[in-house]
């Protein structure tokens, strides 16, 4: 079995899943894909990698839970350590999903970006993809950019699906 701290997994934290519960022994019975998708999770919000910045990285995180409806996953988005604090502004338009007053040309076309990846995937064309290059953003940062609107849409999945068994389960 894998060494999973119950303490670090974000899952199992955001679905509100105790180590002494059913829901917690059948979403580790596969401990290795537990591992996987955590590890994931620290590679993509590695603050020391480059490309997308820490901050940009957390935005997208914070604004695809506002989008998917998922409050434990956005606070601990919300929660995490950065070495740039999110202005009043940015802030709001992430809450109520009301990007134009995003005075940054890039970071308004990251996060309006990754509204397309969650809310209608299949609009995420090349037109789409342009603006991004518009922006300033280098290819190799548009499909980090992707991989991680892809693993949060993942991740978002899961503790819903987690969230609504521990709801069955309670009844």
């Amino acid at each position: 079995m894998a060494d999973i701290n119950a303490a670090a997994d974000v899952i199992d934290r955001a679905a509100g899943i105790t180590s002494s519960s059913a829901l917690h022994a059948s979403r580790h019975a596969r401990d290795k894909v537990v591992a996987a998708t955590q590890r994931s999770h620290d590679l993509f919000f590695d603050p020391d990698c480059t490309g997308l910045t820490f901050h940009e990285r957390r935005l997208v995180a914070c604004y695809a839970c506002v989008l998917s409806h998922s409050p434990a996953l956005a606070r601990h988005y919300r929660d995490m350590a950065d070495t740039q604090p999110t202005s009043a502004d940015v802030a709001t338009a992430i809450d109520t999903d009301a990007l134009d007053g995003i005075a940054d040309g890039r970071l308004r076309a990251i996060l309006a970006f990754t509204r397309k990846l969650i809310v209608k995937p299949v609009d995420g064309n090349q037109a789409e993809i342009a603006k991004l290059t518009t922006a300033g953003m280098a290819s190799a940062d548009i499909v980090t950019l992707g991989q991680l609107i892809g693993f949060l849409s993942y991740q978002i999945r899961v503790v819903a699906g987690l969230r609504a068994m521990a709801a069955l389960e309670s009844k």
